[in-house]
């Protein structure tokens, strides 16, 4: 039977443009140990698998799988879980990961998640110095042991930021736009940001010092995809 996957790209610009490819697939219709294979197949930076939730509920569970492994923690997957449950008329409140349950809002056209910053993996950061030397940095330059978030100032006293993100040993040359990465940055500056990744996908940031951060962004869908 075929397997139905909404595609949608998270992080766009406000024009709806750029954002990250995510596969979401409702988790009742591929049984646990084949959701490595289909996520592989799939080949998007990340697929996620939900949990339908039941009547009456405001919770329920996903899980998070990179072309080559399973994620405890997300941003872009679970920002677009939220978003896609809404979209579905099942709003959640909170979204249940193999991290801990993660906090979900809705701020007018971005979808928002809340996580603690520890959840997210320890990203080797790199500040450059221009735009120029960010644009010229070659994913083949950087080992397959870590990932590599690179960043430059866009402009240090709004906040604003330029990122990219190399993770090969998670089977991605390069991730369009990473909310772990922007937890972790957001904790790492201490401040609130906007983070422009990749070719112009837009990730906002609120940061608490209680060690909370907000990752929120714009959410389209973008196709169906069926799959065996």
């Amino acid at each position: 039977m075929a397997i139905d996957v909404t595609v949608l790209r998270v992080f766009t610009d406000e024009n709806g443009r750029y954002g990250n490819l995510l596969g979401v697939v409702d988790a009742a219709s591929v049984e646990p140990a084949d959701r490595q294979r289909l996520a592989t197949e799939l080949g998007y930076s990340e697929t996620i698998f939900v949990t339908l939730p039941a009547a009456g509920t405001h919770t329920t569970q996903a899980h998070i799988h990179t072309p080559a492994t399973e994620l405890p923690f997300a941003g872009h997957p679970t920002v677009g879980a939220a978003w896609w449950l809404n979209q579905r008329g099942t709003p959640v409140k909170t979204l249940q990961v193999p991290a801990g349950i993660v906090q979900i809002g809705d701020e007018g056209e971005l979808a928002s998640v809340s996580a603690r910053a520890e959840w997210a993996p320890a990203f080797s950061i790199y500040e450059l110095t221009t735009a120029e030397e960010l644009s010229a940095a070659d994913p083949e330059d950087y080992s397959d042991d870590a990932e590599h978030y690179l960043w430059t100032w866009i402009d240090r006293e709004a906040g604003s930021i330029r990122s990219r993100m190399f993770a090969p040993r998670l089977g991605i040359t390069e991730d369009e736009a990473t909310g772990a990465a922007a937890v972790r940055m957001t904790e790492y500056l201490s401040r609130d940001l906007t983070i422009i990744q990749g070719r112009g996908s837009v990730i906002e940031t609120r940061w608490t010092p209680e060690g909370w951060v907000k990752v929120a962004g714009r959410v389209v869908e973008d196709h169906i995809r069926q799959v065996d």
